[in-house]
């Protein structure tokens, strides 16, 4: 890792301490140690994987293995605001590509992105676990049903009301 301060700000990594100390100094604790530090960041940064993997001594790589085979790990910030767009069957059959085309025309981003305001990251999931509401989505842990692709960009227009943007 380069000191050029070329890959952003750095994380205040003292923050890690007390999870490195609780969990030990072992790899097989990698999996509970990576959720713990996206808890604390909001995502897994650069720093925090060079500094995990230094005190487990395993390589960054192998790290970077984990966190891009579990899909809750996430490599990059999210917005304040997470939308979670069910593409399961229920709300396929029920129009949910058509709210999530009218979202990322709304928001101006694709999935898996986050608007340049920071306020939105819009992700497609397998399944929410909201059949009956189909089409669903969850912002933050709420779930909005039924939609159709106006009333989805509705419900972000007055998130991004109450914002002030």
């Amino acid at each position: 890792m380069c000191n050029c301060n070329c890959e952003g700000p750095k994380s205040d990594l003292s923050k890690l301490d007390s999870v490195l100390s609780e969990y030990g100094d072992s790899s097989s604790n990698l999996i509970t140690i990576l959720q713990k530090a996206q808890n604390i960041y909001g995502y897994l940064p650069k720093d925090v994987i060079y500094y995990i993997s230094e005190k487990l001594g395993v390589t960054p790589a192998d790290i970077m293995g984990v966190a891009t085979f579990y899909s809750q790990f996430r490599l990059t910030p999210i917005g304040k605001y997470l939308i979670m767009s069910c593409q399961g069957t229920a709300c396929h059959v029920n129009g949910s590509e058509r709210v999530l085309s009218a979202m990322k025309e709304y928001l101006g981003i694709e999935s898996g992105e986050t608007t340049a305001d920071g306020l939105f990251t819009l992700e497609e999931v397998a399944c929410l676990g909201c059949c009956s509401l189909a089409p669903v989505i969850m912002i933050n842990g709420e779930a909005y049903g039924n939609l159709t692709p106006d009333s989805a960009v509705e419900v972000l227009k007055n998130i991004r009301q109450k914002e002030g943007k």
